[in-house]
Order: C-alpha cells, then structure tokens, then sequence
C-alpha cells in the first residue's frame, strides 16, 4: 500500500479507500449504462449480429466510463486526482489533443 500511495501522491488509507470505491461504482455503473444506450441507438440482442451488438456496448462503454469517473471523482472528493488520471489515461491512448 505505501507504493501505491506514493505512486499517486496520496496520504491516507482512507484515500485509497475511496479511490477503489469510486472505480468499482463507475466500472458497474458504465456497464450498466450502456445496455440503454445501445438499445437507444437501435442495437438490440436479440435482433443484432452477437458480434456487433457486444463490440458496440464495449466501445459506449469507454466514453461512459470516462465521463462517470470524473463525475463519481467529485461527488466522493477526489476530483483533482481522479481528473489527472483521466487526463494521464487520455493521452496514453493517443488522444490527448482533445484535452488541449
């Protein structure tokens, strides 16, 4: 734990605590949110190829997973480290022109 806590400049286990809270609630929430939205978008599975309907969750699941960890990173207090990871995340995945 002290590797990780000084890995991402934290302090207290509590910290920790809520950083794994706040990626567990985002990682089941996007998951959850994107059965909606591919629906909405007209992407059923029962009526879609299993191959597109499963590639597309996946791919709305990124984007909602993104948005939702900064937003779940403020209401639980940890926006700052939660908006430096998203940025650090971006722009390893090549897209941090986005953020310029």
């Amino acid at each position: 734990m002290k590797k990780l806590k000084q890995r991402w400049g934290i302090d207290s286990n509590f910290q920790i605590a809520v950083i794994f809270l706040v990626f567990a609630i985002t990682g089941s929430t996007a998951a959850k949110l994107a059965a909606p939205v591919t629906t909405f978008i007209g992407l059923d599975s029962e009526t879609t190829n299993v191959w597109l309907y499963w590639t597309a969750r996946i791919l709305l699941i990124f984007p909602i997973y993104q948005v939702l960890l900064v937003a779940f990173g403020w209401l639980f207090g940890q926006f700052q480290f939660f908006w430096n990871f998203e940025k650090k995340m971006i722009s390893r995945i090549g897209l941090g022109f986005l953020l310029k």
